[in-house]
C-alpha cells in the first residue's frame, strides 16, 4: 500500500474542512431571510470572524454569496439559486425572461429588472441595461423588501391576506427614506391598489430620487410567479409617463406570461 506524504495528508484534510465551513456558512444564510454579517455568521457557526471573513470572500468571488456594500451584510447570490433551480421544471429566468426585459428597455430607455419572491424577500433574477451614462443598477441575486420596492409590493399584493400578514410581522418595514410606508394599514390600503390597478410603483421610497414602476408576471395556474419593472432617475422616469409605459409594462409582461405557460406545456409533452 502507497504511504501518503504527511504534507500531501495534511493538505487534503484542509481543504475538506475548509469545503465543510463554507458549506456551514452557506447553510446558515440559506436558512434566514434577512441579510447576515459577518459577526452573525461567526456566532451562528462557531467559527473565527477572521475565517468566516475569508471564506465569504471567496463565496463572494464565484457569486455563490453577495453583499451588500452599504450594510456590509451577506446573502445567497445567483450561483447558488443556480444550483438550487437546476430542476428542469423550473424557468431559467436569466434566459426566458432577457428578450422581453431588453425591448421593455427600447420602448422606457431604463433599466428593466425581473424579480421573483423567496423568504419574504424579492429577489432580482434578470436584468437588461440601456445605454444610458445615468442608469439604476441593481445586481442579481440581490434580495431587497417587500414594502418599498415596486417588484415587492407587485410580489406582495398577489399574496394571500395571512401570508403578507406573517411578512409584515416577520420583515417588518424599515424607513430608508420620508417616503417609505412604514404603516401595516397604508401598506395594505396600497396592495389593494396594486390589485385594482394591475400595477405598483416605488417613488422614491427606497432611494431618493429613483422612480420604479412594476407589474405582475402570471405563471401557467394563473397564480403570479414574478415582477416586471423599469426603474430610473425620477427626472426621467416622471409621474407624467406612467400613462404611457403601463400599457408597455402589461404587454410584454403578458407576452413573458403567455412564454411561461408555452414553455410549461412543451415540457409536460415531453
Amino acid at each position: 500500500m502507497e504511504e501518503v506524504p504527511h504534507a500531501r495528508l495534511e493538505m487534503s484534510l484542509n481543504s475538506v474542512q475548509s469545503v465543510e465551513r463554507a458549506l456551514d456558512l452557506l447553510e446558515n444564510l440559506a436558512r434566514t431571510a434577512n441579510w447576515t454579517g459577518v459577526s452573525e455568521l461567526s456566532a451562528a457557526t462557531g467559527l473565527p470572524i477572521g475565517t468566516v471573513h475569508r471564506l465569504l470572500m471567496t463565496l463572494t468571488a464565484r457569486e455563490y454569496v453577495v453583499r451588500d456594500n452599504h450594510t456590509r451584510r451577506y446573502a445567497l447570490g445567483p450561483a447558488f439559486r443556480a444550483l438550487v433551480n437546476s430542476d428542469p421544471r423550473m424557468p431559467n429566468w436569466s434566459e426566458i425572461a432577457t428578450p422581453y426585459l431588453r425591448e421593455l428597455v427600447e420602448v422606457s430607455g431604463e433599466t428593466a429588472n425581473l424579480a421573483v419572491m423567496e423568504r419574504g424577500r424579492a429577489v432580482y433574477v434578470a436584468q437588461a441595461q440601456p445605454t444610458r451614462m445615468v442608469r439604476m443598477f441593481t445586481e442579481l441575486g440581490n434580495r431587497v423588501f417587500m414594502h418599498n420596492t415596486g417588484c415587492g409590493k407587485v410580489l406582495l399584493a398577489y399574496q394571500p391576506a395571512e401570508v403578507i400578514t406573517s411578512i409584515i410581522a416577520e420583515a417588518g418595514l424599515p424607513s430608508y427614506t420620508e417616503k417609505t410606508i412604514t404603516d401595516p394599514n397604508r401598506l395594505r390600503q396600497e396592495l389593494e391598489m396594486v390589485r385594482q390597478h394591475g400595477y405598483a410603483s416605488d417613488n422614491g421610497e427606497v432611494e431618493e430620487g429613483v422612480r420604479c414602476l412594476a407589474v405582475p408576471v402570471y405563471g401557467p395556474k394563473g397564480k403570479v410567479v414574478a415582477a416586471m419593472s423599469i426603474s430610473g432617475p425620477t427626472s426621467r422616469l416622471s409621474s407624467a409617463r406612467t400613462p404611457m409605459l403601463i400599457p408597455h409594462l402589461k404587454r410584454i409582461s403578458e407576452n413573458l406570461s403567455q412564454t411561461l405557460f408555452a414553455s410549461r406545456e412543451h415540457t409536460q409533452a415531453n
